[in-house]
C-alpha cells in the first residue's frame, strides 16, 4: 500500500450528514393528503427514510396499491414537492460541518453514496452549502446499481483516485453496513438514524451518536 496515499470517506446522506426527515415528512404527508390517504408522524419517517419514497408510501396504506398509475402518480407528485421543498427544514447532523472543515484541510477526499436520486442529493447539498466539501456525489440513478450494491461505493473510489485499503464508510441504517461489508471496508454507524434496526442489530465497527469529535476517531486511519 502507498502511504502517501490519502484517506478516503464515503458518506450516507440522509440521517448521517443531513436530518432530512422533516422535509420527507412534508412531502409525504402532502402526497397522502392529495390521495386521501392517512399521514405521517417524524417516527414512522424516520425509520423508513433510507428505503425509498415508496415503501415509505406503502406504510400509509391500509391496503396494498397494485395500480401502476396510481403508484407513478404518488411519486412524480412527492418528487414535485419535496425538490421545491428539499432544504425548508433539514440541517446538518450535529458537528458535520466542523469535521468536513477539517477533513479537507487534512487532504482527506470525501464523496456521498445516497440511494437518493443524484439531482436530489446535489441540490440538497448546494442549497445547505455542503456540496463544496464533496469530491463526488453518486445518487441512486447515477450507475446501474445502488446500495447495497458494493460497486455503489467501490466505483466512487475508483473514480475519485482513491484506494479501497484507505477507505471508510460512514451510515445510519443496515443497508449502508452491508454495503460497507460487501465493498470489504471499515463501517461507522451514525446512531438514531433512519432505520427500524436497534444498533446491536446493525454490524459496524465504530459507533457515532454524531460528528463531533469524529477527527479524533479519523485520525486513527490516517
Amino acid at each position: 500500500m502507498n502511504m502517501t496515499q490519502k484517506l478516503t470517506i464515503l458518506f450516507d446522506l440522509d440521517g448521517t450528514l443531513v436530518d432530512t426527515a422533516p422535509d420527507l415528512m412534508d412531502a409525504h404527508n402532502h402526497v397522502m393528503k392529495k390521495f386521501g390517504f392517512q399521514q405521517s408522524k417524524l417516527e414512522d419517517i424516520k425509520r423508513l427514510a433510507g428505503r425509498g419514497a415508496w415503501i415509505m408510501m406503502q406504510r400509509s396504506f391500509r391496503e396494498k396499491i397494485t395500480d401502476e398509475k396510481i403508484k407513478k402518480e404518488m411519486i412524480k407528485e412527492f418528487i414535485d414537492y419535496y425538490s421545491k421543498n428539499i432544504d425548508r427544514g433539514s440541517k446538518p447532523v450535529k458537528g458535520v460541518i466542523d469535521f468536513l472543515k477539517w477533513a479537507k484541510s487534512n487532504n482527506i477526499a470525501m464523496s456521498v453514496c445516497t440511494n437518493k436520486q443524484e439531482r436530489l442529493a446535489v441540490d440538497l447539498l448546494k442549497k445547505i452549502k455542503l456540496a463544496n466539501y464533496f469530491d463526488y456525489i453518486a445518487g441512486s440513478d447515477t450507475f446501474e446499481f445502488n446500495k447495497p450494491d458494493p460497486r455503489h461505493l467501490t466505483d466512487v473510489v475508483e473514480i475519485t483516485g482513491g484506494n479501497l485499503s484507505k477507505t471508510i464508510m460512514v451510515g445510519d441504517s443496515e443497508v449502508d453496513s452491508i454495503s460497507a461489508s460487501n465493498a470489504k471496508i471499515p463501517f461507522v454507524l451514525v446512531e438514531d438514524g433512519y432505520t427500524e434496526k436497534k444498533i446491536n442489530e446493525i454490524p459496524h465497527d465504530i459507533v457515532i451518536k454524531d460528528f463531533s469529535n469524529f477527527e479524533t476517531i479519523i485520525k486513527k486511519y490516517l
